[in-house]
């Protein structure tokens, strides 16, 4: 048997090599020579055994293995998962009446939203987003560059007292080493690599140095030349500061951050760049004459300058991450184009472009996260209008323009402040939902937003249907109603979805009618609840086992008029010889309406309050 498994593993390592897959086709050459770049896993020292992992993306990997065994070659799998590209939102701070931290950390879980930058350690904040499994990019201030460059317990005392008491419940993931030094009024590019190293000091100290990814984020003013992409080079002037840092980069495989804005290259430049091409929504082809590769928009032109850069310096491992993006909602006279209109153009598409694991022409498919600033509007931000409108929500929590950050469509939301009336409207798990991300939005909706779910636990009424769209829809109309009813109260990441439908499915009181093989299909299911979905014409469908207290009493035939029970049920306006008896009464109502059914009692109106109390 291990003979066998030995001769089947080495038979898979030499297709690899040989650049076949799995399912006998040949692996593209660029995948190819991609997969001939040796990376040694970091971590691996001579204690640790060597493990075979298997990931959607395999890479093959040979190295000396004197890490492990001196003088042996060893082939093996890398263990790093490819996860795909990520879309993140920036969390800016500097304005007035904005959300308290934990409103902002329930308003980032309901649009599904994993990745947020902060640009501080607030510990409020870190308090706000603990425990909800959204990835946190912190960042230290410029001001602080002196401190942290100049002494390593400065940097450890930050650590112990900011970071360490509310990690791992804050997911820490980076640590962003200044901002856009090369622009501050005060050039503290300097100071940067000393204190990067520092925190990555004290990180090592804490174990937390393969958890936590140390960089620096960068705006294109350290660009000299950006066009053609296939000639981007850095600015000579930074070289002092750019050289230390990339080779910190590289050496501790963290990525070169950088602040990437189309917007800005269409304001100064309108008559050499077109609306179109800066908001993916170009039709025609910019050519980069030394490459022959072909540019549909300005962001992958851009991206692929600094690949292009990095690459003339000899930094070809380096990864891009694009820490700020976006287009501002409104502008003063001379920025026309800052409307909402643009800006849910640019960022729908930038989503849709990142999510599919585009690439840029210079590396098609190559994974990139990137960061939409910025969440809120910053009214005390100084200089053009457009400088206070980047935001893609206002103070109140409803959306400036309809966004969906999973790529797969717009979600309707408000552009105003009204609220919604909750009556006539509910909000149900969405049919084309995964159920994983039914399960995240349900845990979250019975976790933080503090819906109380016990109605759906085993054994209580609303535990049936026991399948995740019930449970979810339970959960989510719930928290819908609970707060005001408007629209981002049934977003949950785009798997809830409003309905002007009694979610009980057809049967609600205001649905539609009943015909008489249904009610006595009804009639012959003891027990029947309701709690969430009837399918009209199915009678029996979604059934559920007895549960609500007051139906307690052994079903009774019903006994009707047959000459005219069938008009009633079809027309409830004449139900004056419909005899129901009182124990059938709360299956009916849900059906029926009330005054269809004969020998309703107060105690009966009390159960149909119960049975409803599954949907309020």
């Amino acid at each position: 048997m291990a003979r066998g498994f030995r001769l089947i593993l080495a038979t898979y390592l030499l297709l690899m090599l040989l650049g076949i897959s799995h399912r006998g086709h040949t692996t593209p050459p660029r995948l190819r020579a991609q997969r001939k770049q040796a990376r040694i896993p970091a971590g691996i020292g001579r204690e640790d055994p060597l493990r075979i992992h298997i990931y959607r993306c395999i890479y093959v990997l040979q190295f000396r293995s004197n890490l492990i065994r001196p003088g042996l070659d060893i082939l093996c799998f890398c263990a790093d998962i490819c996860r795909g590209s990520t879309i993140g939102v920036c969390y800016g701070r500097y304005g007035d009446d904005l959300p308290t931290p934990d409103k902002v950390a329930q308003l980032v879980q309901l649009h599904n939203i994993k990745y947020v930058r902060i640009y501080d350690s607030n510990i409020q904040v870190l308090k706000a987003f603990a425990n909800t499994g959204v990835e946190l990019m912190i960042g230290i201030p410029n001001l602080d560059l002196l401190p942290f460059s100049q002494f390593q317990t400065n940097a450890d005392t930050w650590l112990k007292n900011s970071i360490l008491p509310y990690y791992p419940a804050a997911k820490i993931t980076y640590i962003t080493v200044g901002a856009e030094v090369t622009e501050a009024p005060n050039n503290a590019s300097a100071l940067v690599v000393p204190a990067m190293q520092n925190i990555l000091t004290a990180l090592r100290k804490a174990g937390l140095h393969n958890k936590i990814t140390v960089s620096s984020t960068h705006s294109l003013g350290v660009m000299s030349r950006s066009f053609p992409p296939s000639a981007g080079a850095f600015n000579s002037r930074h070289a002092y500061f750019l050289k230390p840092l990339l080779e910190f980069l590289a050496e501790h495989q963290s990525p070169f951050m950088v602040n990437i804005y189309p917007y800005y290259a269409y304001r100064d430049s309108l008559n050499n760049v077109s609306l179109d091409y800066a908001l993916f929504e170009s039709s025609s082809e910019v050519i980069d004459p030394n490459t022959g590769l072909l540019y549909t928009n300005m962001f992958d032109a851009q991206i692929d300058a600094i690949y292009f850069a990095l690459m003339a310096l000899n930094f070809k491992t380096i990864k891009i991450m694009v820490t700020e993006t976006g287009w501002p909602s409104k502008g003063s006279v001379q920025e026309a184009a800052a409307t909402p209109e643009n800006a849910e153009t640019y960022n729908t598409n930038l989503i849709r472009h990142v999510i599919n694991d585009t690439g840029t022409p210079a590396r098609p498919g190559e994974e990139l996260d990137v960061y939409i600033f910025s969440l809120f509007n910053e009214n005390r931000k100084p200089g053009l209008e457009s400088e206070r409108n980047w935001g893609l929500f206002n103070n109140d929590q409803t959306s400036i323009y309809s966004l969906d950050f999973t790529g797969k469509g717009a979600v309707d939301v408000t552009t105003q402040a009204n609220v919604t009336s909750a009556f006539g409207m509910w909000c149900i798990a969405s049919p084309t939902a995964s159920e994983a991300d039914l399960k995240n939005a349900l845990d979250w909706a019975c976790g933080p937003g503090n819906v109380d779910c016990s109605a759906i636990q085993p054994s209580q009424q609303c535990f049936q249907p026991d399948n995740m769209v019930s449970h979810a829809s339970f959960a989510f109309n719930s928290y819908y109603q609970q707060n005001g009813a408007t629209d981002i109260a049934c977003s949950f990441g785009g798997a809830g979805v409003k309905t002007n439908k009694n979610p009980r499915g057809e049967g609600g009181r205001e649905g539609p009618k009943l015909t008489l093989d249904m009610v006595n299909a009804i009639n012959n299911e003891t027990g029947y609840d309701d709690c969430l979905y009837l399918t009209a014409g199915a009678a029996g469908t979604n059934k559920t086992a007895t549960s609500n207290a007051t139906t307690t009493a052994t079903t009774t035939t019903t006994t009707a008029a047959r000459s005219t029970s069938s008009s009633c049920l079809t027309n409830p306006e004449s139900c004056d010889n419909l005899e129901v008896v009182p124990s059938m009464m709360h299956k009916l109502s849900h059906l029926v309406p009330i005054s269809c059914i004969e020998g309703a009692s107060p105690d009966d109106n009390a159960a149909v309050a119960a049975a409803d109390d599954c949907y309020g």
